[in-house]
């Protein structure tokens, strides 16, 4: 009698975006209160930008990486070492790595970095749209984010552009909360206690 059993264990992950979404909705908060002149300096825009920013997205992204979901997991990782390469360019600029380092700094090459991606963030955007409407609404913000910050590195109309990005950035933060409450208490009570809005429906194909 043959006593070789093949078991399949499934493991379930919940969905990742709630914790994901807070992650964005809290550095953003904090970074758009810099450029909007609520608050001074980026030291203590660093620790969010690397806690919330980096780690709570790369987070969200390793577990919907394990629910096969692309979209999410390119998102989510995407974001995050945006911020931990934001974080460490702060951090190069205020000297933490040294004098000759922050002599280096030529900001145009974060407009580089910057319009890299606002690339990426146009071609997601057409992703978030086929997800629902709240996220939809979330990347077009980033998008206009990146755009005023890839313009204000290179000097073009900086007042304008910068400006464009703080209000875009403060836009983010609270689509993201909403998004991520929403992530959170939807499944939680069982109904649509927060909507998020369907689909656009016109770049998807149907099943």
């Amino acid at each position: 009698m043959n006593n070789n059993q093949k078991q399949e264990v499934k493991v379930l992950n919940c969905d990742p975006s709630a914790i994901g979404l807070f992650g964005l909705a809290m550095v953003t908060l904090v970074a758009s209160s810099q450029k909007l002149g609520l608050t001074d300096g980026t030291s203590f825009v660093v620790p969010w930008a690397i806690f919330l920013g980096g780690f709570a997205q790369l987070f969200a992204c390793i577990n919907d990486s394990k629910r096969q979901n692309v979209f999410g997991t390119t998102a989510f990782g995407g974001y995050a070492f945006f911020w931990f390469g934001v974080a460490t360019s702060w951090m190069i600029k205020s000297g933490v790595f040294g004098e000759g380092m922050a002599a280096g700094v030529d900001p145009r090459q974060l407009g580089v970095a910057f319009l890299g991606y606002l690339i990426f963030s146009v071609f997601m955007t057409f992703g978030a749209a086929e997800t629902h409407k709240v996220l939809f609404i979330i990347f077009i913000f980033i998008d206009l984010l990146f755009l005023g910050l890839t313009l204000s590195s290179f000097g073009i109309m900086e007042h304008a552009t910068h400006t464009l990005a703080a209000y875009s950035e403060l836009a983010i933060a609270i689509f993201s909360f909403y998004g991520s409450a929403a992530a959170v208490l939807n499944p939680h009570f069982g109904r649509v206690f927060l909507p998020v809005g369907k689909p656009l429906g016109i770049f998807k194909k149907a099943a």
